[in-house]
């Protein structure tokens, strides 16, 4: 008999010691149009610009939701846990079933920068990837000179495989104060179940929180 394949992520939330990753809530509205809007994030996403309410609003609603209701991945907001604030995003997209192999994304928002959040919420959704969905490689992509995604992949254990020539469009700030798109080269990186060895370890005794708790 045929068994049949899982091919939706469940209705999760992961804790750390600091943050909780959950599903997005309309309360969560506010504080992600004001993150959107940040220049950093304008700069090295396709997000639109200027982010409004009606584009946060699909988002909460509609498109998060369905991520992962038609299997593509699933989109969790990153929140601080004693002050329940959102200070990021992780999203899991392009996933294959069958490969067990899925793409990860992330978004800090600035006044959560400096705390370590993106690389402990970026672990922790890879060991629940890896230990409870069975997942055998996670794979990220950074714009060459986005350097502050690029540290947090390599702290996390991730193997740099190689560069897409010319793959990605960013943003530059025009003399005008407007935006202007410009080409860029796009990093790819990946993480195996193996590549975490010994990675949380490390980063405990960096002073990073566990990682180990999800419901």
């Amino acid at each position: 008999m045929e068994l049949r394949m899982t091919t939706t992520f469940p209705d999760i939330s992961i804790s750390t010691e600091r943050l909780v990753l959950r599903p997005y809530e309309d309360a969560d509205i506010p504080a992600h149009i004001e993150m959107m809007n940040d220049e950093m994030v304008v700069a090295w996403t396709s997000v639109p610009h200027p982010y409004t309410t009606a584009h946060a609003e699909e988002w909460v609603r509609t498109i998060a939701p369905a991520e992962r209701d038609e299997g593509r991945g699933v989109v969790l907001a990153v929140t601080e846990f004693l002050t329940q604030r959102l200070v990021g995003t992780v999203h899991l997209q392009h996933t294959d079933w069958r490969i067990r192999a899925t793409e990860i994304a992330y978004v800090t928002a600035p006044w959560a920068r400096g705390e370590g959040y993106a690389t402990e919420s970026v672990l922790a959704v890879a060991q629940w990837l890896f230990r409870d969905q069975r997942f055998e490689r996670l794979e990220l992509r950074t714009a060459a000179d986005n350097t502050a995604s690029q540290q947090v992949a390599q702290k996390i254990g991730c193997i740099s495989e190689g560069v897409l020539r010319n793959a990605w469009i960013a943003r530059t700030r025009t003399e005008d104060g407007g935006w202007t798109d410009i080409r860029t080269d796009l990093i790819v990186w990946s993480l195996l179940p193996e590549d975490l060895e010994g990675a949380a370890d490390q980063l405990a005794d960096a002073g990073y929180s566990s990682f180990t708790d999800w419901n």
